[in-house]
């Protein structure tokens, strides 16, 4: 079963009610947002973290910015940096762009979710695919996802 394939499933299973689509390939958050047709800030970014030495999954508005020193501050951590495409995809099977907001039990990764996510009145994101979407309700986000909510983020710029 494909990655794509187990999202929709844990979905169907835990009964979330939920849009799939289907669309051309995006690359940027922009461009998702653009084929979803939901602004912006509805986008929910994931982000495969490498902090000291352990890789995590971190999720945030796609109308924001990360704040690396907050990562570092909250874990007590000297450094951090995004997973380079070949850690992602030993890490979750995939590439740049397709990562689902999801860490287990999809991926054996922890995951930690910007309070901007959940104030959204729909999240929505690449479905382990850059040609598949999936927009839901943020409730419906919180009751089925593994995470801890701490913020992570700044305005963007």
């Amino acid at each position: 079963m494909t990655a794509h394939e187990r999202l929709l499933a844990l979905l169907d299973d835990a009964g979330v009610t939920y849009r799939s689509l289907h669309h051309e390939p995006t690359r940027t958050s922009e461009e998702s947002a653009a084929v979803r047709g939901e602004p912006l800030a509805n986008g929910a970014k994931a982000l495969v973290i490498k902090v000291d030495d352990r890789f995590s999954l971190f999720v945030m508005s796609a109308a924001r910015r990360l704040d690396a020193g907050a990562v570092r501050r909250r874990f007590g951590a000297k450094g951090s940096r995004f997973a380079n495409p070949d850690e992602l995809m030993a890490l979750t099977g995939l590439v740049p762009g397709s990562v689902p907001p999801f860490g287990h039990p999809l991926f054996d990764l922890d995951c930690y979710v910007d309070p901007s996510v959940l104030e959204r009145p729909r999240i929505a994101f690449n479905a382990a695919s850059l040609t598949d979407s999936v927009i839901l309700d943020p409730a419906d986000y919180a009751r089925v996802a593994i995470f801890e909510s701490f913020p992570f983020t700044r305005d963007a710029e």
